[in-house]
């Protein structure tokens, strides 16, 4: 039945049936770390034969675009290597005050990021980022204990759904290489300002206000309400520790008199 089949589908040239896939890589449907679909629904998706397919991967695999896994099939490779023991990813790891360069490097990235989603998301893309909203949103509101490291990944999750709208695989796979690092600015963020009500309350209110103007398709809008979501958790991060080192200094001088 199968070799039937494989006779009514158009041959395509193994570099071609590799280029569709790789397109499918970079658009991010089919993301690092991932296992590909069984080759029956690669073939009906692409529509072209078996024998194809299997030349295809054949040239992915020898470019390490994807990776074959005794017993799990192909897995799509990681992109751009992590260096999690770089020293440069110790350096920004282990000194707070790197926190501060990464929310830079987020304005620059998810400002754009959001901009484009605004002009460029697809319906399937909304709908996407609708349920990571959702997930974050429904999260704040019914748990009674707020776990740190849960509320990161759910809010890393969402500013992610709104880069991956964006359209640009550069941007999305830059975003991706440092899904650590950022998710350690999002830790941060979460673990010093969220349990203060009124930093709670404004981070809320930023987060659906850049849900509704990328939904809504105003780019410049929803580039504005990134910019201004990760400018203020800087300020507000700062005023804490300016908070702490004026503690310090109290407690210091009260030292001096006992």
């Amino acid at each position: 039945m199968h070799q039937e089949i494989d006779s009514m589908l158009p041959v395509r040239t193994p570099d071609v049936v590799a280029a569709r896939l790789e397109r499918l890589i970079l658009d991010g449907v089919f993301r690092p770390g991932q296992l590909l679909p069984s080759e029956r629904r690669l073939c009906e998706r692409l529509g072209v034969s078996r024998t194809s397919l299997r030349e295809g991967l054949r040239v992915l695999r020898s470019k390490g675009i994807i990776e074959t896994r005794q017993g799990r099939g192909s897995v799509v490779a990681a992109l751009v290597p992590g260096r999690d023991d770089s020293p440069l990813m110790h350096l920004l790891r282990d000194h707070p005050r790197t926190l501060y360069d990464l929310l830079e490097v987020r304005s620059l990235l998810e400002g754009e990021s959001a901009k484009l989603a605004a002009a460029r998301a697809t319906p399937t893309d909304r709908v996407l980022i609708q349920r990571r909203y959702d997930a974050m949103a429904d999260y704040v509101r019914d748990s009674e204990e707020i776990e740190v490291e849960r509320l990161a990944h759910l809010d890393h999750g969402f500013h992610l759904s709104i880069c991956q709208a964006s359209h640009n695989p550069v941007l999305v796979h830059t975003l991706q290489s440092l899904t650590d690092l950022l998710l350690s600015s999002v830790f941060a963020s979460v673990k010093n300002l969220y349990h203060r009500e009124a930093p709670r309350r404004m981070i809320n209110q930023q987060h659906a206000r850049l849900y509704r103007t990328v939904m809504e398709g105003k780019p410049q809008a929803a580039r504005r309400a990134a910019l201004d979501h990760l400018a203020s958790i800087g300020e507000q991060l700062r005023e804490i520790e300016a908070e702490d080192e004026r503690l310090e200094r109290s407690a210091m001088r009260l030292k001096e008199w006992e």
